[in-house]
């Protein structure tokens, strides 16, 4: 289990080891939340950076889109195909949407809505609650979207499979409870946070069930955004009041 490829498989920036099969991809999957983390400390940075000298809605969509320039927009385009794909008339017919790299009208409204959510609440945030912010929803996106993974069925042979077929069960739960329990410590907003992400991430996973049968690479990706958003609504939320543990 490699953290670089992870790390090259999640992200555009340097550093990186790409799988180079479906075992490789399958066991790096526990390093997700971590390599999320990691992601979350770049808009975080740029917003704790910029929020003084440009105040904080500039600041905020110059963090969001920094956090979609490192992963190459990869969970954005799993929403849209996603929200396109629910358009269908029958299962068949959803699949077939989604594997089309082209976004209708479902998957541009589902992308303006994602950004904005995601703009406006790191917007009413400080710097260094958007910061705290911003890496707890990347590191809970892709905990919720692991932890998906490991229980739901799969529908296709797709990305989806590829991540599940080698998936190392242990280490994997291991990885969810660690990052589950690192958001859950920084108190009130934290742990709500955390129940909100997995209740989003049950919601889509449900959603996709219905429709797909399952879950594809495209709906992990749902899930990471839909995580992502709910993070950064309840840390808007919570976190001018009652404040992170160590604060």
């Amino acid at each position: 289990m490699s953290p670089r490829r992870a790390w090259a498989f999640l992200t555009r920036l340097p550093g990186g080891a790409h799988p180079s099969d479906d075992r490789e991809l399958g066991r790096s999957v526990p390093w997700f939340p971590l390599v999320g983390a990691v992601i979350g400390g770049l808009p975080g940075s740029v917003y704790w950076a910029l929020h003084g000298p440009l105040g904080a809605p500039l600041a905020a969509v110059l963090a969001v889109a920094a956090g979609a320039i490192a992963t190459g927009c990869f969970h954005e385009d799993g929403l849209a195909d996603t929200a396109d794909a629910l358009g269908g008339a029958t299962r068949s017919r959803r699949l077939e949407i989604m594997k089309d790299s082209r976004v209708g009208v479902f998957g541009v409204l589902a992308l303006v809505l994602s950004t904005l959510v995601r703009v406006f609440a790191v917007a009413s945030l400080g710097p260094v609650d958007g910061l705290v912010a911003l890496v707890m929803a990347h590191m809970l996106g892709r905990t919720m979207a692991v932890a998906v993974m490991g229980v739901a069925p799969v529908a296709g042979t797709g990305l989806g499979h590829s991540y599940t077929a080698h998936l190392p069960r242990a280490w994997t739960a291991a990885a969810v409870v660690v990052s589950g329990a690192a958001a859950a410590s920084l108190g009130l907003p934290g742990a709500v946070s955390l129940a909100a992400a997995a209740v989003a991430a049950a919601l889509v996973g449900l959603v996709a069930s219905r429709a797909f049968g399952g879950t594809t690479g495209d709906v992990l990706g749902a899930i990471e955004q839909a995580a992502e958003m709910a993070v950064l609504v309840v840390a808007a939320s919570l976190a001018a009041d009652h404040g992170w543990s160590w604060s």
